[in-house]
């Protein structure tokens, strides 16, 4: 960038790339709107005000000239789409920078996994930041395809783009005091270290945040939410393709606090995005339930760019990138066009970029499977209650409840028409053999099984059914494919999504994956299922840092306690 250049066109003495005229400009800083034109210079904001001369020049005719989107908690993993491709699609829809985990990733391939994203993202109109993974694997309750000590984070914090910690997953041990998370840490200080800390309320959180743990996006209930923020926390306000959250917490958003607040997705997957958007549409929902559109810009921009210390992001101002948006009309939020650093990326929701699809051989060689059988799903038991895990629609927080369940020949059954499903963890990274076993409780399926390798955060493949045999059919289907989604019934495979790319990621375009996550709700629907997002509700069963149980390849994990429960 050539700075005396950009300082000469704000002076009005150099003629401006792009001048932008006849803006409604939405002014992160002060909530207003202004009406002016921006000179953009050297990819940069030149200056606001009466500037008209320009290289190119764009009349907006009163259109809102909007700060680009920052996503400021998200795994890109989530959206299974290989990084250029997740940039095709959410860059349409306005957001231009993310803050992204790659634990999912990581948790997979260590170190070369996140470096490996992290060089695919220098190649798309899109700026990505980077958390040093906290919880690399997320517990010891779990068996993963890598381990961080704090020696590893120390490296992760030295590549570029990487500015700060991940997630703080494993609260217990925080509360506890556990040397290992206390030396991670402490490794991270001075950088900004993202929280989770679903439920945690009273000493339990002040214990939590004694470390000076920056925000939490894990928030479902309201006073939660405004204890976290009373004592220090930023609360992230989540939306995303399972977890929704914005209507319970967007009435502890005040002019006292809004500052302290973020919009953000977390988890969205391709389908979602495609058709419904990414950040913008956390914006839009936010809008629809009384948000003013103004502060619900800021809470997608400026709060988020503050908070990680992203100089020159979430307004439009001088210095500031012009990463900028066209917007008709600010309540609808629909993006209309879209500038990456002053030049036009996007235009009625379509990239006007191509990025390569390509993956190094051993990104896609992740999946080591010990032999699977029938046998190896048998599901032994007492005569007792047994712990099932019952969902929570619209949540990744679970309940325990115990139940009766069906037993034929001293073995547990499914019982679908009590809406019980047999669940399996199979362990993928090491070829150990392991397969945790459990019931879970509320997944809707009357016959057949679900699967899918996207199980956070170890990715083990976790598989749901009415059937030990479909559910066989499933685990075979993506050991197969090197990872992904897939739905059988009566022993034969009828939907699946590979996901070659470290079990968590495609290499086919945005809108392939689109549609065959599409096919595969279809499948799942006509079994039986009743919710929107199947696959993701099923990647979450297997998280044993989110209340109150769950199920990995050791067993079922009493998340409070965080402990293996003993099953007789």
């Amino acid at each position: 960038m050539d700075m005396k250049r950009l300082i000469a066109v704000a002076r009005g003495d150099a003629i401006a790339d792009t001048v932008f005229l006849n803006a409604r400009i939405v002014n992160t800083f002060t909530g207003e709107i202004e009406e002016g034109n921006v000179a953009v210079a050297e990819g940069r904001v030149a200056g606001v005000g009466d500037y008209s001369e320009g290289a190119q020049v764009v009349d907006l005719r009163g259109k809102y000239l909007v700060p680009g989107l920052v996503d400021g908690h998200v795994h890109i993993e989530s959206s299974m789409l290989h990084v250029g491709q997740y940039a095709r699609a959410v860059v349409p829809h306005g957001t231009l920078a993310v803050v992204t985990d790659l634990h999912e990733v990581t948790n997979v391939c260590g170190l070369r996994g996140m470096r490996y994203i992290m060089r695919c993202g220098r190649q798309v109109p899109l700026d990505l930041f980077f958390m040093a993974p906290s919880c690399v694997p997320a517990t010891d309750l779990e068996t993963s395809g890598a381990r961080l000590e704090a020696a590893d984070i120390r490296r992760a914090l030295r590549l570029p783009g990487v500015i700060g910690l991940g997630e703080v997953m494993n609260f217990p041990a925080v509360i506890g005091a556990q040397d290992g998370v206390l030396d991670k840490l402490d490794a991270a200080a001075s950088r900004v270290r993202d929280g989770h800390a679903p439920l945690v309320r009273g000493r339990a959180l002040n214990a939590y945040l004694c470390p000076i743990i920056g925000s939490d996006h894990e928030t479902t209930e309201y006073e939660e939410g405004l204890e976290k923020l009373r004592r220090g926390m930023h609360l992230m306000v989540r939306e995303g393709s399972t977890e929704k959250n914005l209507e319970a917490l967007l009435p502890i958003v005040t002019d006292g606090n809004y500052h302290r607040c973020m919009l953000v997705v977390d988890d969205r997957n391709a389908r979602d995005i495609l058709h419904d958007g990414d950040v913008d549409a956390v914006v839009r929902k936010a809008i629809r339930l009384g948000l003013d559109p103004v502060r619900a810009v800021q809470m997608a921009s400026l709060n988020p760019a503050r908070y990680f210390g992203l100089e020159g992001y979430g307004a439009i101002g001088p210095g500031y990138h012009a990463n900028l948006l066209v917007v008709g009309d600010l309540r609808d939020f629909r993006v209309e066009a879209v500038y990456y650093r002053g030049r036009k990326v996007a235009e009625e929701g379509h990239a006007l970029f191509t990025p390569p699809l390509r993956a190094p051989r051993w990104t896609t060689t992740t999946m080591r499977v010990a032999p699977l059988s029938v046998e190896r799903l048998a599901l032994k038991a007492g005569d007792s209650s047994f712990p099932a895990i019952e969902i929570v629609p619209g949540q990744i927080v679970t309940r325990r409840v115990q139940v009766t369940p069906l037993r034929k020949g001293g073995l547990v059954m499914a019982d679908p028409e009590r809406d019980l499903l047999k669940l399996a963890v199979i362990e993928r990274h090491q070829a150990t053999g392991n397969v945790g076993l459990g019931l879970v409780k509320g997944l809707g399926l009357k016959r057949g099984a679900i699967g899918t390798s996207v199980a956070h955060d170890s990715h083990n493949i976790v598989v749901a059914g009415a059937s030990d045999e479909d559910m066989l059919a499933v685990a075979q289907e993506i050991r197969a494919n090197q990872g992904g989604l897939a739905c059988a019934v009566g022993g034969r495979v009828v939907a699946s999504l590979a996901l070659p790319v470290a079990g968590l990621l495609s290499l086919e375009p945005l809108e392939t994956v689109a549609t065959k996550l599409e096919e595969l709700g279809r499948a799942a629907a006509d079994l039986g299922c009743t919710h929107p997002s199947p696959f993701s509700i099923l990647s979450f069963l297997a998280l044993p840092v989110i209340p109150e149980l769950k199920l990995t390849d050791m067993g079922l994990v009493d998340v409070v306690a965080g402990k293996l429960l003993t099953i007789t």
